[in-house]
């Protein structure tokens, strides 16, 4: 494949996310159409909950490699978008009060003890890819938040709509993301635009974004595994008396 103008290989990542991105996921449809029990949806939080703690610390790998001060600028903002300005705000923040409300302890979440182990094994990978590649590439795994705004709207109404558990409050984390996906996604998306510019760079972030897409398919892949078709690993997550048993 030879060099696309930067609208056509706009269009070959648009339709990677297309393809790929976890929307599509049998467990993703499941949690969104209430056919998941409390103990599955705890699972799932639960299990994110990694993958949104290590954020922060793929982001940093990152900012530490940026050349210029403009781009550590913008960088920068995402680590304080899930870190938060101060202890109690953040992505991270709003997340645990997600897993509050659906009646885990924060003690055991946080102690990453009933860990799916391909949910570390994914997250984990994804980090040190970030930290690993070249900075094109590190940016391009980023752009499954293209996507992800209209996943959000998605999983608030259907959740709230589905299960009894579940309240506004308990799913804030989602709101400000609709704001701040988009501002990201923007940013990355003109970068990898402007810098592939060999037929090579393009192959590269494309082959980055669907490696980010395979990262965020192989959770929902354990859990489907797990909490689903009923074989979970030893040592996970498997309910109240699991989570009690630590807190």
């Amino acid at each position: 494949m030879g060099v696309l103008s930067p609208d056509a290989f706009e269009q070959r990542l648009r339709a990677i996310g297309a393809a790929r991105y976890h929307d599509r996921h049998p467990f993703h449809r499941a949690l969104h159409d209430g056919k998941l029990n409390r103990l599955q949806v705890q699972a799932w939080a639960l299990n994110r909950y990694y993958y949104q703690a290590s954020i922060p610390r793929k982001d940093a790998t990152l900012l530490a490699r940026l050349p210029t001060a403009e781009l550590r600028r913008e960088w920068r903002r995402r680590l304080e978008d899930h870190d938060g300005s101060e202890p109690g705000t953040g992505g991270i923040a709003r997340w645990l009060k997600l897993t509050d409300g659906l009646g885990l302890s924060r003690r055991y979440v946080e102690s990453l003890r009933g860990l799916l182990p391909t949910t570390q094994f994914a997250v984990d990978a994804y980090v040190h890819f970030v930290g690993e590649r070249s900075i094109l590439e590190a940016i391009a795994s980023s752009l499954t938040e293209l996507f992800s705004p209209s996943i959000i709207s998605e999983r608030v109404s259907g959740m709230l709509r589905h299960y009894d558990f579940i309240s506004e409050e308990t799913l804030a984390y989602f709101k400000p993301r609709l704001t701040q996906a988009p501002r990201d996604s923007d940013f990355a998306l003109t970068y990898v635009k402007e810098h592939a510019r060999t037929a090579g760079e393009q192959d590269a972030a494309a082959a980055a974004l669907e490696f980010k897409c395979a990262v965020l398919w192989s959770q929902l892949d354990a859990l489907q595994h797990a909490y689903v078709e009923g074989h979970p690993p030893p040592g996970v997550f498997l309910g109240a008396d699991t989570a009690e048993a630590f807190a």
